[in-house]
């Protein structure tokens, strides 16, 4: 179990103001969001195989 998976929920974040934001600027954080979604996914992915590991002692 992973310290983060005790720390409570925390609610929906507040979205961002985009109206403010430049074209380069909106360019800028959609490739920071793309690369959060990567960093997300990798991480779901090694917890699915972490789990499917311990799955497959407990189910012997």
């Amino acid at each position: 179990m992973d310290i983060d998976d005790l720390e409570p929920r925390k609610g929906k974040p507040q979205l961002k103001n985009l109206e403010p934001m430049g074209l380069d600027e909106l360019r800028e954080y959609i490739a920071r969001l793309e690369d959060e979604i990567t960093r997300t996914q990798i991480e779901i992915d090694r917890k699915e195989k972490h789990r499917q590991g311990l799955d497959g002692l407990f189910k012997a």
